[in-house]
């Protein structure tokens, strides 16, 4: 993934947890749109393994 998409969703996280959710979709959403195939499924994968960068919350653990 190109750093300036990862800082871009980095920003995006933090300004969901910040109940920014227009601006951090504004940030998001052109890298998001503008990411080709490989980077689009890193992306993915990216954003299933930080879900809590955007909630704020830590993981559940379920024994």
């Amino acid at each position: 993934m190109r750093p300036s998409t990862l800082r871009a969703l980095k920003r995006a996280a933090e300004l969901t947890r910040q109940n920014r959710l227009t601006e951090a979709v504004l940030i998001a959403e052109p890298v998001i749109l503008a990411a080709d195939e490989y980077e689009g499924d890193e992306i993915l994968r990216w954003l299933a393994e930080h879900v809590n960068d955007f909630t704020g919350e830590e993981p559940k653990v379920t024994p």
